[in-house]
């Protein structure tokens, strides 16, 4: 009799055939024109090494002072209201810690459709239930709101916005803002805010809500990190930014469960404010890389923001049969629709972040 596990890890771990196509190509030698690419580290920027090396060569790295919130100087670092700031090693972990201080097993959050498919991990993994409530395209993204309110039960905990969304880039706008504020007064939900994309817009819209961090009307939990925002993944620093009603007890509480863990480094945070200096740069030479090759994608979905596109392809085939052909026959490596939870087909969803030459390469090969 084997070993039993937590029915929590209940996802199939069987490679598909994309994964083993791939896996042979490349043990073949086979150069592949990568549109997933989502590591910026591994897509050719120019980082300042020195800048970033030397902001870890401080002898306060040798102290062992532990702080559940995080460093006062690392909160100032992100936010003007440090006392409502709180550390996590990733934005992650950061929805861990939430879903622990809003819910209990069996609860509900919302999340938006489509969307990047790890909040059912996160979610499942604190015994919380997923439910989405759909993004609809009409000249752009919108939030469907009457079935978002139609979703809300009364196990519903809170509501996950994902702002600019990944992978549609779609920013939220104030008339939805107000809508979903009104939501979340009526059934006392808290929203959390994920803004790790927020620093990625093309260019400027009145109507278009860059952040939830002024929030005042219901408990928001505005989140970032150094992953996207100074294109940073390998140092994991996160935050969350506390607001509205309840944000003291809230960040009482966080505290509480940060420091059961204290998972935050101490040299990342001592290097905070150098790191974000730093990262200026690296923001800059992505933002003009996505936006060029956005520009030279012919036929895409709208897209105000963020790190990827998505296309529409014909329908003769499947989007798996899409990634395999397209795999197959010109080695070119796309995401499926699918696995951000569209709900139809057939969608193919792009990483701007490839360098430029290969991203011209590929797109030159997509189905039209």
């Amino acid at each position: 009799m084997g070993m039993k596990f937590s029915s929590r890890l209940h996802w199939d771990l069987t490679p598909n055939q994309v994964s083993e196509l791939l896996r042979t190509k490349r043990a073949a030698g086979e150069t592949i024109l990568d549109l997933t690419e989502s590591n910026p580290t591994a897509a050719g920027f120019d980082y300042p090494a020195a800048e970033i090396l030397s902001a870890f060569a401080d002898p306060r790295n040798l102290l062992y002072e532990p702080s559940p919130r995080g460093l006062l100087s690392a909160r100032e670092a992100v936010s003007s209201y440090p006392e409502r700031v709180l550390l996590t090693a990733s934005t992650s972990e950061a929805y861990a810690y939430l879903f622990k201080l809003l819910t209990d097993p069996g609860d509900e959050v919302l999340v938006p459709r489509p969307s990047y498919p790890l909040f059912e991990f996160l979610a499942t993994l604190e015994s919380v239930r997923v439910v989405q409530y759909p993004l609809f395209y009409h000249e752009g993204w919108s939030i469907d709101m009457q079935a978002l309110a139609s979703a809300v039960t009364p196990q519903t905990r809170a509501i996950v916005l994902v702002n600019p969304n990944n992978p549609t880039g779609s920013f939220l706008k104030r008339r939805e803002l107000e809508q979903l504020l009104a939501i979340c007064q009526r059934h006392e939900l808290a929203i959390l805010s994920d803004e790790v994309f927020a620093e990625y817009a093309f260019g400027p819209d009145p109507e278009r809500v860059a952040t939830l961090s002024n929030v005042e009307e219901v408990l928001t939990f505005s989140m970032s990190g150094l992953s996207k925002v100074c294109g940073l993944p390998q140092l994991k620093l996160g935050w969350i930014q506390a607001n509205g009603p309840g944000a003291g007890q809230a960040m009482e509480r966080l505290e509480l469960i940060a420091d059961t863990f204290l998972s935050v480094g101490t040299p990342v945070q001592q290097a905070l404010p150098r790191l974000l200096a730093a990262g200026k740069g690296v923001r800059n030479q992505i933002q003009l890389r996505t936006t060029a090759n956005l520009a030279v994608l012919p036929d895409h979905l709208e897209v105000e923001g963020g790190w990827y596109a998505t296309i529409r392809v014909p329908r003769v085939r499947t989007e798996e049969e899409w990634l395999l052909h397209l795999l197959s026959e010109h080695n070119i490596l796309v995401q499926p629709g699918y696995f951000y939870d569209f709900d139809s087909e057939a969608f193919l969803i792009l990483s701007l972040l490839a360098p430029p030459d290969t991203f011209r390469r590929a797109v030159a090969l997509l189905p039209s």
